[in-house]
């Protein structure tokens, strides 16, 4: 694929930039990563964007897609990354929203994709369970048909801000006789309104609280709310963690984040040298970059063959385990450059040993608790060990 851009695209992204510079809400890109964005915060850009027609640009454009090529989505997706924006949450826009257009009804489609699109409803995913994580077909949640209803019960876990979510996408066995597994799960829309649903807050080792419990019982939901047909919940679920898993990638991101690791290093001090003049410092941060590019051009492939037609498949999981690899090193480096000036703060402590306020320089402030929360990249959307298996099979033959 040609990698040069064409004028076209070098309008585009000039008019890009310029949208984001003067539409960005300025009181957003300040808060830091560590600091808790309030709801509307989180959703005050998916909503502009909304307005704009721009919120889902890998959306079929008769459901209100952009129509961009890939360069042009490539291109959006490094604008935004430049700026640091709060982009969409992935759970509607890039997860539920294509099952609902590719298996829902039309009805469905009409009830769920405008709210998606316009930022206006909030969805979150009820898929792990305490025992059913990387063996998701082990789930236990149950829905049960009473005659125009499902009556849901079981638990589930990892539910990222479910405490603000409006609907949910729940995965349950329809099926306790099915000779697999797989074979006796459903995908419905559950309104998270309903009575028999209580969210519990996991607090996270980073001081944050972003997932949850979610218990249902006997939650009553229609079964119009079905998505597709009864038991075929397994084939649903797998094309959208094929969705979920590429966007986890975030090449744009940890491309931003290279620069300001490289920034922070030239500016943290070593032996009366800045740190980025260290020969073993430098060959970390060398290699991470060509890892970085090669995930890049993988990336890039990927989003050309969704233009041409074909949807994301196993090459999802190798965008997956070497995009949070590579993200996982990037907070470790960014850790190892800002030194003692990145130990965590301790907020369980009483006021007189508490290191709430850091003393060293603004970007080292989030960078502990950004390590933190990074561990769990390798894990959700499908743990790095499962995806090797799928690549392994779908990829390799073996």
């Amino acid at each position: 694929m040609n990698l040069e851009f064409t004028e076209e695209e070098k309008a585009f992204r000039a008019e890009v930039r310029e949208f984001i510079e003067n539409n960005y809400p300025e009181n957003i890109g300040t808060r830091g990563v560590q600091d808790d964005l309030s709801p509307e915060d989180m959703l005050a850009w998916h909503k502009i964007l909304g307005k704009k027609g721009w919120s889902t640009p890998a959306w079929p454009k008769e459901y209100g897609g952009t129509d961009w090529t890939p360069t042009q989505r490539y291109i959006w997706s490094e604008e935004n990354a430049r700026k640091n924006t709060v982009m969409p949450l992935p759970f509607g826009v890039a997860m539920v929203a294509p099952v609902i257009y590719t298996f829902g009804n039309e009805e469905q489609k009409a009830q769920h994709l405008p709210g998606i699109r316009s930022g206006e409803v909030w969805w979150c995913q009820g898929y792990s369970e305490p025992g059913a994580g990387s063996d998701l077909a082990s789930l236990k949640t149950t829905a049960v048909r009473d005659g125009d209803d499902y009556i849901l019960n079981g638990q589930k876990t990892w539910t990222t801000l479910a405490q603000h979510a409006d609907w949910g996408f729940f995965l349950c066995r329809t099926d306790q006789d099915a000779p697999k597994p797989q074979m006796g799960i459903s995908f419905i829309l559950v309104d998270m309104k309903t009575p028999g649903i209580e969210v519990r807050p996991i607090k996270l080792i980073d001081g944050g609280y972003e997932v949850n419990e979610v218990w249902l019982t006997d939650v009553r939901v229609p079964a119009t709310n079905l998505i597709g047909e009864e038991n075929k919940g397994w084939t649903y679920a797998k094309f959208l963690l094929a969705h979920e898993r590429s966007g986890i990638a975030g090449v744009a991101r940890s491309k931003r984040g290279v620069e300001q690791l490289k920034e922070i290093a030239a500016a943290e001090m070593l032996d009366g040298k800045p740190l980025l003049e260290d020969m073993g410092f430098a060959q970390k941060i060398s290699q991470l970059e060509i890892d970085l590019s090669a995930l890049e051009i993988t990336e890039l492939r990927t989003l050309a063959g969704e233009q041409a037609g074909k949807g994301p498949g196993p090459e999802s999981s190798l965008l997956k385990v070497k995009g949070t690899e590579i993200q996982q090193r990037l907070t470790e480096l960014t850790l190892e450059a800002v030194g003692h000036y990145g130990a965590p703060d301790f907020r369980s402590f009483p006021d007189d040993g508490s290191n709430d306020f850091p003393i060293g320089p603004d970007y080292a402030h989030h960078a502990a608790p950004t390590y933190f929360n990074m561990r769990k990249t390798s894990i959700y959307g499908g743990s790095n060990e499962i995806q090797r298996n799928i690549i392994t099979k779908m990829i390799l033959g073996l």
